[in-house]
């Protein structure tokens, strides 16, 4: 049966009429377009489908809309905020750990979750705390430095 669920998106308030058992990716990216938020495995191990609900990263592939109901969900396309790239973004970019690009939306959200619970990581927890997002190129190393770039360049309180 189909049930109608309000949530915030991006910042905005939406709504949409469906099961409830639907996955939080699918409704993304066919009801709200948001094509940012990939399909990897399906089951929750790869992290392409990783988004932000209530400042916590979780694998959208294992969410049932449900889950939602109430609360902030924040995707790849609401980081930037009026055409400026989060520095999330911005760190991705300048070293260069966004190889084909099919990981990183999933990567950059497991990021902001990672720096929401801990803004300034050691190496060893940024490892840990990214080891379930795979990235077939394997720019690990490089994710690692510009997770640590990020944190530099963001306070508490001031970024989203």
């Amino acid at each position: 049966m189909e049930e109608k669920i309000k949530f915030e998106l991006n910042g905005k308030p939406v709504e949409v009429q469906l099961e409830k058992t639907e996955k939080l990716l699918w409704v993304l990216r066919t009801h709200f377009n948001l094509t940012g938020t990939k399909y990897g495995c399906g089951q929750g191990h790869c992290g392409a489908c990783t988004v932000v609900v209530d400042g916590k990263a979780v694998r959208s592939c294992q969410t049932p809309v449900n889950a939602v109901r109430g609360k902030d969900v924040l995707t790849i396309e609401g980081l930037a905020v009026k055409g400026r790239l989060h520095p999330l973004q911005n760190a991705f970019v300048e070293h260069d750990a966004l190889q084909c690009g099919f990981c990183t939306s999933g990567m950059i959200m497991n990021a902001y979750g990672l720096l929401r619970e801990n803004p300034r990581p050691a190496e060893a927890d940024i490892t840990r705390g990214m080891e379930g997002n795979l990235c077939r190129c394997s720019s690990y190393n490089r994710v690692v430095v510009a997770v640590q770039g990020a944190a530099r360049v963001m306070r508490p309180g001031r970024e989203r």
